[in-house]
């Protein structure tokens, strides 16, 4: 018994001993990464510069510049809705209308925000459903969206801030459709319509155009079938939202008393103030669309500013020569139309390009809002279809013919020349699949919103009673009144 004490005293310190050796090897930090050297930090450093990809050194790692402009353009973005749209469309109601056009526009930010979070985001921007129509549910409830870039859209923006960008678009796309139903839509019934429209209609489009593997991203997608081009939305947003919004105001019926009673803007000053926020915010819109603070976002500031200016100019000669006055209702209505035709071309066409649409913006929109509604009898109400439906669609084209790698390189790059979208900016043939862009946006904006508004209309309605449409919307279905006499 004696002769065993040592041999298990022995046993056990052994153990012991592995065991002291075994949790110090385990806890031995692992051998740190080699640090990035000379070469590649000034590799990174121009990578930044150039918004290219940073290699290794920098993988994960926001650009501070970058980021600056998109949280900027953000911003800027959602002033285009809140109070530039509502401004400007509030001047143009009658001012018993005025607020429901506030809450509108204050109800669709909201609503969509919230849907944004749970999966919009994900549906456009994701990838894990492998379809080039719909993106996939990697960021419902924007899980994982966190300050590190998105490498798919962004070197140096961080992906929660690209999140918050492309929200913004999401939340003015409906919120245009407003104008051509004005005076005359319950707003439960625009909010359940919006509700349905942005799941069957924006989402998918959104991802067709944009998304990483999107059907019709020819820029960035080297599979696109259809080697389409969009800088900031002329599809997505005007097209979509416009085309849409005359099928819902042809369904909805005119205004009562509609060419028979003066329904002129009750503030012509509002609507001013309200064209200044859109300009300003628009900048947002098209240079923000770059994702950086680069050459190709100054570029599409430089044609945002000259088509709006011309447009609006040229709108206004054309009133004074045909009507003897240039009216700040065709200004605005001009300036808008500039902004809007130069959206998808912006960051692809150069100053002269942007010109040209400028004055195109302004001559075929004016006949639609004077001339062409008028010969049909649908009540646009404040020209959405005549504005951003005519001027989506003619810019969508126009950029088919107008587009030169020369300004934006992105043109000739390696997905571009797999898909074929190279060789038809060089040969002047991406008009034609701008017309296969187009024939497709319009196809599930038309169709889409024939369904929506005939399933709105069977569950809740579309409009309120005649009664409650005479007194005006804002007393009745907001309790409130815009102006106390």
């Amino acid at each position: 018994m004696n002769n065993m004490l040592p041999r298990i005293l022995r046993f056990l310190l052994a153990g012991l001993a592995i065991l002291i050796a075994g949790s110090a090897l385990a806890q031995t930090p692992a051998a740190a990464p080699a640090a990035p050297t000379s070469e590649e930090r000034i590799a990174a450093l121009e990578a930044y510069i150039n918004n290219t990809d940073p290699g290794k050194s920098l993988t994960g790692v926001a650009g501070p510049g970058h980021n600056a402009w998109m949280m900027t353009s953000a911003a800027l973005v959602l002033f285009m809705t809140l109070p530039g749209l509502a401004l400007f469309y509030g001047g143009l109601v009658r001012k018993k209308n005025v607020l429901s056009v506030l809450a509108q526009c204050l109800g669709i930010t909201g609503l969509v925000t919230i849907m944004w979070w749970a999966f919009g985001y994900s549906l456009v921007f994701g990838s894990n459903y492998g379809s080039a129509f719909i993106g996939g549910s990697e960021y419902f409830f924007l899980k994982d969206v966190t300050s590190a870039p998105n490498t798919n859209y962004a070197y140096w923006v961080s992906q929660n801030v690209f999140s918050m960008y492309q929200m913004m678009f999401a939340i003015i796309t409906p919120a245009l459709i407003v104008g051509a139903i004005a005076e005359r839509m319950k707003f439960s019934s625009i909010l359940l319509f919006v509700t349905l429209w942005m799941v069957l209609v924006y989402f998918p489009l959104a991802h067709m155009v944009w998304g990483s593997n999107g059907f019709m991203n020819g820029v960035w997608n080297g599979d696109a079938v259809i080697p389409a081009i969009d800088f900031a939305g002329g599809t997505v947003v005007h097209m979509s939202s416009g085309w849409s919004a005359l099928i819902l105001c042809m369904i909805l019926g005119p205004r009562l008393g509609f060419g028979k009673e003066k329904m002129a803007p009750h503030s012509m000053v509002l609507c001013m103030v309200g064209t200044g926020m859109l300009w300003v915010g628009w900048y947002g819109f098209n240079a923000g669309s770059a994702v950086a603070a680069d050459g190709v976002a100054a570029n599409a500031f430089m044609t945002t500013t000259l088509a709006a200016a011309v447009a609006a100019f040229v709108w206004g000669m054309i009133e004074k020569i045909f009507r003897g006055h240039a009216s700040i209702l065709g200004f605005c209505s001009g300036a808008v139309a500039g902004l809007v035709v130069i959206t998808p071309a912006a960051g692809f066409v150069n100053s002269t390009g942007a010109v040209i649409i400028g004055v195109l913006a302004a001559v075929i929109p004016y006949i639609f809002v004077t001339k062409v509604k008028g010969m049909f009898g649908y009540d646009d109400a404040l020209d959405t279809f005549g504005v951003h439906a005519v001027g989506g669609t003619m810019g969508a084209l126009l950029t088919g013919f107008l587009a030169t790698a020369s300004v934006n390189s992105n043109l000739a790059g390696a997905p571009a020349v797999k898909n074929g979208l190279a060789g038809l900016v060089t040969n002047g043939g991406l008009w034609l699949a701008q017309l296969k862009a187009i024939g497709l946006t319009l196809v599930l904006s038309i169709v889409g919103t024939l369904i929506l508004a005939y399933i709105v209309k069977a569950v809740i309605g579309l409009r309120p009673t005649a009664e409650v449409e005479s007194q005006g919307l804002d007393i009745t279905e907001h309790g409130e009144e815009g102006y106390i006499n």
